[in-house]
Parts: structure tokens; sequence; C-alpha cells
């Protein structure tokens, strides 16, 4: 029986790539063309995973040449929120950045403060294609607010560069998974078309093992994720039907009260459903209205 593809599996490879320097290297030079000088050891990766409780990997973040904070997100689902996600993501990066370098923010010295940039991959297939998401425009209406943030959104890369290449990636994957569903012979599939058309053909064939290893997890963190947040959807449902018959039960009492049919005590044996709280709250909202 052949297990299920994870539900993260292009935000995973996304992560995995990057990890090699020599990818992280092409993916600086497609962000930055003009820097031709920068070299594998002038960048260093520091993801910081777990940020988050639903575990989902898909956050890149790395230094380039001691100045520079780059941030990626690669999300295949539209959602603003995901600039909430970087600003959270970047203070506790600074702050990591701050201690390690034993900068002192209580002195009078000026801090040395490498400069952000943010920038969302998308690989989804939405119409309306802005290009930049905005802190202060999606939740702010577009006013002066105390903190602003603003993220480059990327659709797909130059000629055959390394962000070109993979959101083809997810094309072919999302391609295979309609074809065969969400098995291994889609994973077998998208590899062998991405290595057939040099899409990460190199990365794929290094370590197509750990690729196919990582699209296969048996153990699908996303998948648990939604299926507590529908438990909890259904719950809050339940919850919120309940309180409306409570509260639909409750004006009636007082209607019942105000017309004269019955008695405090007589609502409890009328109502057995409502708690003590329930019928002082009708007993002061009837003496409030008489």
């Amino acid at each position: 029986m052949q297990g299920n593809v994870k539900g993260t599996v292009k935000d995973s490879i996304f992560c995995n790539l990057f990890k090699t320097r020599k990818y992280l290297l092409q993916l600086y030079q497609a962000l930055h063309p003009e820097d031709s000088s920068m070299t594998e050891d002038g960048l260093e990766n520091i993801t910081i995973n777990h940020v988050f409780t639903n575990g989902i990997y898909n956050d890149l973040c790395f230094i380039a040449g001691g100045k520079l904070i780059l941030m990626l997100e690669a999300q295949s689902t539209w959602s603003v929120n995901v600039i909430i996600r970087m600003f959270i993501y970047l203070a506790q990066t600074y702050h990591e950045y701050f201690k390690g370098n034993g900068t002192d923010l209580y002195g009078s010295k000026k801090a040395v403060v490498p400069k952000p940039e943010l920038y969302v991959v998308y690989t989804g297939n939405r119409k309306k294609r802005q290009k930049y998401i905005s802190l202060s425009d999606e939740f702010f209406g577009g006013k002066g607010a105390g903190i602003e943030l603003k993220a480059k959104v990327i659709y797909a890369g130059k000629g055959n560069d390394i962000i070109n290449q993979y959101v083809k990636f997810t094309k072919v994957y999302n391609e295979q998974i309609k074809k065969h569903g969400r098995n291994k012979k889609a994973v077998l599939e998208t590899i062998r078309i991405c290595k057939d058309k040099d899409l990460l053909k190199e990365y794929l064939e290094s370590k197509e093992k750990e690729v196919v290893d990582i699209m296969m997890a048996l153990f699908d963190q996303e998948e648990v994720f939604n299926t507590y947040v529908k438990s909890e959807v259904r719950e809050a449902r339940k919850e919120a039907r309940k309180e409306a018959k409570r509260e639909a039960t409750k004006e009636t009492a007082i209607k019942l009260l105000k017309m004269g049919k019955c008695s405090i005590d007589e609502i409890r044996e009328l109502f057995p459903q409502l708690d003590d709280d329930d019928i002082i709250e009708i007993e002061q909202e009837f003496m409030q209205q008489v």
C-alpha cells in the first residue's frame, strides 16, 4: 500500500533546496543580478524553525554579506496574512541576530541593523497579481501606522533561474497530482519530468532519495493541523447553535413574564435547560422592562 503525499511538499522542497549554499547563491543572484561579487561564503542561512505552532516549514531567511536580511516564503494559497507572519518572524530573527552579535540595545551606541528584504514566492493560479503585500494597506486601510512592512510578490523568475525552476517544479507537481492522485507515482513522475525538462535537475539527481522521503513523509503535519482546525470549527458552530437556542429560550421566558403567564419559579419548571445564572439574567431583564 502506497503512502499519501505530504500536504506541505512544495514548502518542504523549497526549504530543503536552499539549505545548500550553492542553490542559495543562485537564489541570491536571481534576486540581485547586479551583485556579481557575492560568493557562497558570503551567505548565511538563519532560518528559524518552529516559530509557528502548526509546524509548517515554509520560511527561508538568510544574511548576505552581513548587511542584508532576505526573507522568503513560498505559498500556493493566497493569503495576505503572510505579511503578519513575516512581521513576527522578522522580529524573532532580529532578536536572534542582536543576541548572537552581543548588541546592547539599551546602550547609547547605535546598533548595526541589517536591511531587510521580504519576498513571497506565489505558485498558485490567482488572476489578480499585485506586486507587493503591504501591512498598512491590507490591515490599516492604507493609513499611516506605527509599523509598516512590505513584501514583494514573485510569480516567476527570469529565463531558467532557480526561482523559475522552482515555480515550474510546483506546476509539474500539481499536474501529476491531478493525474495520479496524492501518491508515490505522482512523486516519481514529478521528479522524472522535471529532470527531463532540466528543472532543478542537479538537485533532484543528487538528492533524489531525500526528496522522495520528504514528499512521501507519512506524518503529514499540515493534514493533522487541518483536521484539528476543522474539528474546532465544528465544535464552535455547535456551541454557537446551542447559545443561540439558549438566548431564544430566555427571550421567550421574558415575554411570558411580561404577559403574566407565569412566574419566575414557573420559568424554572418550564425551561429546565436554563441554569441559575440564566434565571437571574431573565429576572433582571424583566425588571428593567416593567
